[in-house]
C-alpha cells in the first residue's frame, strides 16, 4: 500500500490523470503563436511602418523670419533755452553797467529845493516831542493832612453759618487801598477772627470812598477800617 501511494512521486513518467505528456508544450506554444500575431505582426506589417523608414525623400518646411523693424532715427537733443533776465549763478569779476545809455551813478547827496531855498530846517515840521507817561503814584497813608475819604458805599458783610452755628463774634481789623477814584483796590487783614476774616474782606472790596484830594490831584490813599460781627 505504501508503495502504490508514493508511486507517481517515484515514478515521474507515469501520467498524471488523463492528460498526456505533450499537451503543456503543445499550450505554450500556442499561446506564444497567438501574442506573436497580435502585438508583433502590427509592428512588422509594413502598411503600418513610420515613414522615416520610407524610400521616398523626405519633405523640408522653410520658413522665414519677418525683417526687424528699422532702428528709429535719433532726434537731436534740443538747447536749453537761457532767460537773460534770470539771476546769474556765478559771481562776476567785475561789475558792468546794465544800461549804458544812462547816465553814470554819482555817490553823493542830492538836496531837492523847496521853494526856491536850500535850507530845508524852516520848511520840515520839527518832530513831535515825546511826553513820558507819568509815574503812578504810590499810595499815601492816611494822617497828618491826609484826611480820611468819606465811604459813600456800604455793603454790610454776610455773617457766615458756621460761625453762627459756632456763636462766634469779634471785630476784624483791615487794610484797605484805595484808588484815586476812591475804589477799594486791596485789602488786607490786619486783626484776624479766623471763621469771619473772607466775608469781612468780601464787603470791604466792594466799598467805596470820596476821592482824596492833594494840591488838587486825586490821589491813592491807605487806611485801616474795622469790620465788627455781632451776635444779636
Amino acid at each position: 500500500m505504501p508503495r502504490e501511494l508514493f508511486g507517481d512521486v517515484t515514478r515521474p513518467s507515469i501520467s498524471v490523470g488523463n492528460q498526456k505528456w505533450y499537451t503543456l508544450p503543445l499550450s505554450l506554444i500556442s499561446h506564444s503563436a497567438i501574442v506573436v500575431i497580435l502585438i508583433a505582426l502590427p509592428i512588422l506589417a509594413p502598411a503600418v511602418m513610420p515613414s522615416v523608414f520610407a524610400d521616398e525623400d523626405p519633405t523640408w518646411i522653410t520658413t522665414s523670419l519677418p525683417k526687424p523693424p528699422p532702428a528709429p532715427a535719433t532726434l537731436a537733443t534740443p538747447k536749453p533755452q537761457v532767460n537773460p533776465n534770470l539771476a546769474p549763478v556765478v559771481a562776476p569779476d567785475t561789475i558792468t553797467r546794465e544800461n549804458p545809455d544812462l547816465p553814470e551813478f554819482v555817490d553823493k547827496p542830492i538836496v531837492g529845493v523847496i521853494g526856491g531855498s536850500d535850507n530845508l530846517e524852516h520848511v520840515l515840521a520839527p518832530p513831535p516831542v515825546v511826553v513820558a507817561p507819568p509815574k503812578p503814584i504810590e499810595p499815601l497813608r492816611v494822617g497828618g493832612t491826609i484826611r480820611s475819604p468819606q465811604r459813600i458805599r456800604n455793603v454790610d458783610p454776610a455773617y457766615p453759618t458756621i460761625a453762627l452755628s459756632a456763636r462766634i463774634q469779634g471785630i476784624v481789623i483791615i487794610e484797605a487801598t484805595i484808588g484815586a477814584d476812591g475804589r477799594v483796590v486791596n485789602a488786607r487783614v490786619l486783626r484776624s477772627v479766623p471763621m469771619l476774616d473772607q466775608s469781612a474782606l468780601d464787603a470791604v472790596r466792594q466799598w467805596e470812598y470820596t476821592p482824596t484830594m492833594l494840591n488838587g490831584v486825586p490821589v491813592p490813599v491807605i487806611m485801616t477800617v474795622t469790620v465788627q460781627f455781632t451776635l444779636s
